[in-house]
């Protein structure tokens, strides 16, 4: 990669301001310096995009710190203009611009979720606080109406055909993923016309993946939202969440994308599961064709977009047992192999009763919070987002005590597909250490309210009955009794 004749120039002076050559992508020159990052766009002319002109640069640098300042405060700063002084030299400001480049802060190498993730493992902490930061992201964004998203989906098909086939990537596979996902887009087509009428269509990022995460002021936020196209970032919310899932699927593993899915529908209710076969494998086949077109190898995110379309029955998996019996932690353990891409949804009654109240997952609520009413309304809840779930194919694991035994036969009934339900059980000694050691966890309940559930404990009833003292034991069992329940 270069810079274009008629900006060597201006690349020369900045990378004297910065101290050293930039970093460079086929379209932007980016010159790093102590405490100032200095963004130049490329005058280059492609079929997506047009930089050819000055004028033409400084909108989209403008569009790019409008769309990034509110999502990362302090980040973006300003655009300013590349100007020659009367005696030829060159300055930042001034009324002769030549060219413009967008400042920024600093953000040191190491903060990038990109090479975070290549040098250790993303902590559940970090991965929840990721699934946050785009729910939020997402949140903050305007409702864009009237859109075609299947149109959408499959004009950016064909786009991703031929890209693959000038790569170079086998025509027989390009092709049969092209007559899969264009069939499977054409099935969603109602479904995705219902989303967009709910306002889930938006002017989203456009390119989520972790290269356009960092940590900032010790948080997760997107930086370097796709500014040179409106159609291609105005999208499903889904769609914008699933390049991030894919990436974090095949760059770090399911759990990962599992726990930050889980994390943002737990934040924002939307169940968007039906659109992920379509949605991942959109985003893999754009990794796929990208690699191979710079001459690396993409074949791993070419089997990924073949994968993710496969189908996979859905099932429902209900983990109940009083507070302390580690339902939440089975349930993140089991749930990145269950079902479709990126596994099983969590339908977790405590993270849902915070939604319903308004509060963060982590939230304390106050004993109005557990009346009677608001204990049907979170069951209701609970029982209508796993039937959703289901309905879209997808796996999913309720995690509730299900101590009323009405709400056990009223899921099982309601979700339509083969259902397992599992009691955990375990020493009260245990559950009360448990308990009493819990922090930064959804849960509301003390050591008091596990007495009082002890007083109406129905026990397991017809559902299969699991000790689980022992955390590693149980999970091997729950495991063996999932693979037992899709094999029957």
């Amino acid at each position: 990669m270069t810079i274009p004749a008629e900006q060597q120039e201006i690349a020369r002076y900045l990378s004297d301001l910065s101290g050293g050559p930039p970093r460079e992508t086929h379209i932007s020159a980016v010159f790093i310096g102590t405490d100032t990052v200095w963004k130049l766009k490329k005058a280059v002319r492609m079929p997506f995009l047009d930089f050819s002109t000055v004028d033409a640069r400084a909108h989209f640098l403008q569009r790019e710190l409008a769309l990034n300042k509110t999502a990362a405060p302090g980040l973006y700063r300003d655009v300013v203009a590349v100007s020659r002084r009367p005696d030829g030299s060159l300055e930042l400001g001034g009324d002769n611009a030549i060219d413009w480049v967008l400042r920024m802060a600093v953000v040191p190498a190491d903060d990038f979720l990109d090479v975070i993730a290549s040098k250790s493992p993303l902590t559940p902490q970090l991965l929840d606080a990721l699934g946050g930061c785009v729910a939020a992201y997402h949140e903050n964004l305007a409702p864009v109406p009237n859109r075609d998203s299947a149109g959408g989906l499959l004009r950016i098909t064909q786009g991703n055909r031929q890209s693959a086939l000038a790569a170079g990537l086998p025509i027989a596979t390009v092709e049969n993923w092209y007559q899969r996902i264009s069939a499977a887009i054409e099935s969603n087509r109602d479904w995705l016309a219902e989303r967009s009428v709910a306002g889930c269509v938006r002017r989203c990022h456009g390119d989520l993946h972790l290269g356009n995460l960092c940590l900032w002021n010790g948080k997760p936020v997107a930086f370097d939202a796709l500014e040179f196209d409106e159609d291609l970032a105005t999208i499903d919310v889904g769609y914008d969440l699933g390049f991030l899932l894919m990436d974090l699927d095949q760059r770090v593993g399911r759990p990962a994308a599992n726990r930050v899915m889980n994390r943002y529908v737990a934040r924002t209710g939307d169940i968007a599961m039906r659109g992920f076969p379509v949605f991942l494998s959109q985003r893999a086949m754009i990794r796929a064709h990208v690699l191979a077109a710079t001459h690396q190898d993409g074949a791993a995110y070419l089997a990924a977009a073949q994968t993710y379309l496969d189908p996979i029955p859905p099932m429902v998996v209900a983990i109940g047992g009083l507070q302390g019996t580690g339902k939440s932690t089975l349930a993140r353990a089991i749930a990145p192999a269950l079902g479709p891409a990126p596994g099983a949804l969590i339908v977790r009654s405590d993270e849902i009763r915070k939604r319903l109240h308004g509060a963060e997952p982590e939230a304390r609520l106050p004993p109005e919070a557990y009346t009677e009413a608001a204990n049907s309304a979170t069951n209701a809840a609970v029982i209508d987002q796993a039937r959703n779930a289901a309905a879209s194919g997808h796996a999913v694991i309720v995690d509730a005590t299900f101590l009323d035994t009405r709400m056990r036969r009223d899921l099982a009934a309601a979700v339509g597909v083969p259902f397992l339900g599992i009691w955990l059980h375990a020493p009260l000694s245990l559950l009360e250490s448990r308990i009493a050691s819990r922090a930064g966890d959804a849960s509301d309940a003390t050591v008091a309210v596990l007495h009082r559930s002890l007083e109406i404990d129905p026990g397991a009833g017809d559902w299969r009955p699991v000790d689980a003292s022992d955390g590693t034991k149980a999970l091997a069992i729950v495991r063996e009794a999932i693979d037992f329940n899709c094999q029957a």
